[in-house]
């Protein structure tokens, strides 16, 4: 998870308040300080935590609480609310209105901006975008080929000279190309400081280039040095966003978040892998939803409909709930599952899974079982996949010995199978059908605090 031992820490102290018996002032100021101590080892500047804090303290014990919240419940919604706010409040997305809309990334060595345009470029084909990418890196001979490489896999045309010795010749060769696209994504130079070359040179780049967005690319392990960095790329080249990479790795990442947030400079973007599309739009309140436990159905929504076709779900539905599903069926299932991320991803973004404490041990171990099961169905033959019931135990056999995996693997898929079927079954009693209908549509009312609730029972 993005900030994993924040998200933690967090979800341990709030754990206190659903403990409690009542809510005093004692209990608020043990969960100040516990809210203290986990933001100050995220890298969060000191003078920015006792600020929030400080007003959490104040909205807890001196506001009206509203009648239909209790105490517990309006201690956890404040501590939400004001963290949100603490991150940029609304998120700030960017609009591609226009053709020719022009995104130039900047940022020092290692940050991955290189990488962040090829996801970029991803992120916006799924939207519909036809999309250039342009390398004017003119320091580090491997940019243009690997951005070469990144572009081939999205399918993007890229442009850039390795030869040429001024970013800005770069450019204007490209120039002619232009009107082809929906939107350029621009490649910059990056120095190991922002020095007086590097702004020079940022500098003519911009006036050449004219960016409708100038994004700083900057990684999650920065520190508290985020800040100064913002601020110095904010005021050098008008930046209009910040994107954070290396946010899945160990790194603390809160350094960097609130920087971005108190130079006004919002985070856009996130980084949350090294896969190509591994990259979300950075939505303040859903970020602490699932920090809390409370989890992002935004998100979980926004997964699924890249992994399955709305006419593939409407088929599933069908079948699921008349119980006639097969091994095939199923197999199409974890084969899209695994398309929205690892599961430890998915269940962070399911409202109440979050603070249930699963190790992250048992949801890797359970990935590895998918993993096995996808090479006993490839095993298996069209009859057995579409009726489980046939297979024997010589066939089991056989199917054991062609996916490498033991004969009690095999078995228990079949179990599982059995018993989602039976469960579907079930599912068709009187009645069940349309209380499960009711139950997913209050699922899909579910909004903002939605997440409390559970976290307070």
């Amino acid at each position: 998870m993005v900030l994993e031992k924040l998200g933690e820490s967090l979800r341990n102290t709030l754990n206190k308040v659903t403990g409690s018996l009542f809510v005093d002032e004692k209990l608020v100021n043990e969960l100040v300080k516990d809210i203290q101590r986990s933001l100050l080892h995220s890298d969060v500047n000191v003078k920015l935590v006792f600020n929030l804090t400080k007003k959490i303290k104040e909205r807890v014990l001196k506001d009206k609480i509203p009648s239909a919240l209790g105490k517990k419940e309006y201690l956890v919604s404040v501590v939400y609310e004001e963290l949100a706010a603490f991150l940029g409040g609304e998120e700030k997305p960017i609009t591609v209105e226009k053709k020719q809309f022009k995104i130039m990334l900047v940022g020092l060595f290692g940050n991955g901006k290189t990488t962040t345009a090829g996801k970029l470029g991803k992120f916006f084909q799924k939207r519909g975008k036809k999309i250039a990418l342009v390398s004017t890196d003119t320091w580090r001979p491997a940019a243009f080929e690997q951005l070469k490489q990144l572009g081939k896999q999205i399918k993007a045309d890229v442009f850039g000279d390795p030869k040429a010795k001024k970013p800005e010749d770069i450019w204007k060769k490209f120039s002619k190309e232009q009107k082809k696209y929906d939107l350029i994504i621009i490649d910059t130079a990056g120095r190991d400081a922002l020095n007086d070359e590097l702004i020079n040179e940022l500098n003519t780049i911009n006036k050449a280039v004219q960016p409708d967005e100038t994004l700083l690319v900057m990684s999650a392990d920065i520190g508290q040095a985020a800040q100064k960095q913002a601020e110095t790329f904010a005021d050098t080249c008008k930046v209009t966003g910040v994107i954070i990479t290396k946010m899945d790795g160990t790194a603390k990442g809160g350094g960097a978040l609130t920087a971005c947030a108190v130079t006004k400079a919002p985070v856009k973007f996130i980084g949350i892998g090294e896969k190509i599309d591994a990259l979300e739009i950075f939505k303040p309140k859903n970020f602490v939803g699932r920090l809390l436990g409370m989890g992002d159905l935004e998100a979980l929504l926004d997964k699924a409909k890249e992994a399955f076709t709305e006419e593939d779900a409407k088929d599933m539905g069908k079948k699921l709930l008349k119980g006639d599903f097969n091994l095939l069926d199923l197999y199409e299932q974890m084969q899209s599952v695994r398309k929205m991320g690892p599961l430890t991803k998915v269940m962070d973004m399911i409202p109440g899974m979050g603070g249930m404490k699963i190790p992250k041990e048992m949801l890797q171990m359970q990935e590895g079982k998918l993993d096995k099961w996808k090479y006993i169905m490839n095993s298996c033959t069209k009859d057995e996949l579409e009726n489980a019931e046939i297979i024997s135990t010589a066939r089991a056999e056989r199917i054991s010995q062609g996916s490498g995996c033991s004969l009690k693997e095999v078995r228990e898929l079949v179990k599982q199978y059995k018993q989602s079927k039976k469960l579907m079954k079930m599912m068709k009693g009187s009645g069940n059908q349309k209380d499960m209908q009711k139950m997913m549509k209050r699922m899909g009312g579910m909004k903002g605090l939605g997440g409390l609730g559970g976290m307070m029972k």
